[in-house]
Parts: C-alpha cells; sequence; structure tokens
C-alpha cells in the first residue's frame, strides 16, 4: 500500500534500525539534507548519535533510502494524514430500481422522482426492467419504458451503462454529474 510521501510504503511495512538488512544506504539526515550513501552501520550510528531512528522510507531504491527520524511520530504524522484522506473520501453506493416492462404512468412517474432523489443523494443507480414469460418476446417494450423513465428525470446525471440485456433483465446504470 503506497502512501502519498515520497513514494514510500505505508508505516506498518517500514523497517527501522536493526531490521533494515542491507550493506549501505542513501542516507537523508535529520534536517532532511542528503548525507551520500553510506555502509548501514554508519547510518545507524549517526541515527543514534542523534536519539533518533533509522527508518528505511524507500526500500525499492538501490540503495535503499533511508531517514534518521522520531519513528513514533512519523507514525503518528502518517496515520493522522491516512485519516484526514479517508474523511474526505465519498462513498457512492449502488441503488437499484426495478420495474416491469407494462409499468402504468403514475408508477413510472413515482419511480423516475425515487430515482431523482437517490441521484441528489450522490448514489449510482441501476435501474432494472425485468420480463416475465412471454414478456421476453417484446423486450423492446423494455427499452420504452427506460427512455421513458429518463425523460421524467431532471437534473444533471450521466449514462453510465446504456440499457442492455442481462438474461430475464434490462438494465441501464445512472451516475450523479459530479459538482466542481
Amino acid at each position: 500500500m503506497l502512501s502519498d510521501e515520497g513514494g514510500g510504503l505505508s508505516t506498518k511495512d517500514l523497517r527501522t534500525n536493526k531490521e533494515i538488512r542491507v550493506r549501505e544506504v542513501r542516507l537523508v539526515d535529520a534536517e532532511g539534507n542528503q548525507a551520500g550513501v553510506l555502509p548501514i552501520l554508519e547510518a545507524l550510528e549517526m541515527a543514534q548519535a542523534s536519539g533518533l531512528d533509522l527508518v528505511e522510507v524507500s526500500p525499492k531504491a538501490v540503495p535503499p533510502v533511508c531517514k534518521i527520524l522520531d519513528y513514533g511520530k512519523y507514525k503518528f504524522e502518517q496515520d493522522k494524514r491516512l485519516k484526514e484522506n479517508k474523511k474526505k473520501q465519498k462513498l457512492v453506493k449502488l441503488k437499484e430500481i426495478r420495474m416491469q416492462p407494462k409499468i402504468e404512468k403514475h408508477d413510472l412517474q413515482f419511480k423516475a422522482k425515487h430515482v431523482q432523489e437517490f441521484l441528489d443523494e450522490g448514489n449510482k443507480v441501476k435501474v432494472t426492467v425485468r420480463f416475465r414469460g412471454r414478456e421476453l418476446a417484446h423486450t423492446e417494450l423494455g427499452k420504452v419504458v427506460l427512455d421513458n423513465l429518463l425523460l421524467l428525470l431532471d437534473g444533471e446525471f450521466v449514462i453510465d451503462k446504456k440499457p442492455s440485456m442481462e438474461g430475464r433483465f434490462m438494465s441501464m446504470i445512472l451516475n450523479p454529474k459530479t459538482k466542481k
């Protein structure tokens, strides 16, 4: 799992101090200055002398990049940043509305109102028309129902998936238009 700082790994994947098992590392000191490529023992001594930890921040680099820093504080900051990013994410749910091809006008308006509410809440909506028995011979009626539903909707939305048959069902997916 990549973090957003320097392309390094998440805090649980980082190796510290004696866990770092390489011959030499590219060292960044506590002030953020490049100290160059040093043997691991010398880098560990520098970290201990400053009372901080040697943390491998980029293990995939050749040689691996290590930083001298307070690991506890670094881990706390990373966790805090992760929580902030999770708060900013919006969870989009997929709601489904089902109907039949021989739906009455009022019922279609009622379903359209529900679809509109779901879209206004920021959810994706899957609109499904279910065909039973001989209705399967007239799938064009399902397309007409879905087109009529689109005409009843007002507001901004995007058709994610155009109406298509999936077994006994014809469905389409609508997505709310993102606000900028």
